[in-house]
């Protein structure tokens, strides 16, 4: 319960006051601001995580982005949030991640490109498109439990880590 606490607040303390940090990335890629903004208060630079809390984005989402139904649970984790308990590198997280969806179509794709190209020993996966984030805020609004249901049901077979 501690850690929800911990994830909640860092979460809320993110989609309200956004990140500090980034200023220092004003020249850097787009993703990496946006990133910088809007989720490295609770992943952590370079998108490490925090064990037990907030769960490690580097090396994970290139794995997710390789399929097709994982670009696309990342562009709906991005829009609606994700509510409930999930397990990170052996490491069992209950937490609440925000809707970001104030982000951009583009703002959306660009920081999902960043993060499936942080840390990954494989090819990166092709950047993400605008038009891919627009079809998935087109299909509608998700609850978070919805989310972590998909996330899950990926997760059976392996498109997640």
């Amino acid at each position: 319960m501690k850690a929800f606490a911990v994830f909640a607040l860092g979460a809320a303390a993110a989609s309200c006051l956004g990140s500090t940090a980034g200023a220092a990335t004003t020249t850097a890629a787009p993703g990496a601001k946006v990133f910088a903004d809007h989720c490295q208060v609770c992943h952590q630079a370079e998108a490490v995580g925090v064990p037990g809390q907030f769960p490690r984005l580097a090396g994970r989402a290139a794995l997710i982005a390789a399929a097709p139904e994982g670009r696309k649970l990342l562009a709906t984790i991005v829009l609606n949030g994700m509510s409930g308990r999930v397990n990170v590198d052996s490491q069992p997280i209950l937490g609440v991640m925000p809707p970001l969806d104030s982000l951009s179509d583009a703002e959306a794709a660009s920081v999902l490109t960043y993060l499936a190209g942080l840390q990954t020993e494989k090819a990166k996966p092709a950047p993400f498109k605008p038009a891919e984030i627009a079809a998935v805020r087109a299909s509608g609004k998700l609850a978070p439990g919805q989310v972590l249901a998909q996330r899950n049901g990926l997760a059976a077979v392996r498109v997640v880590p």
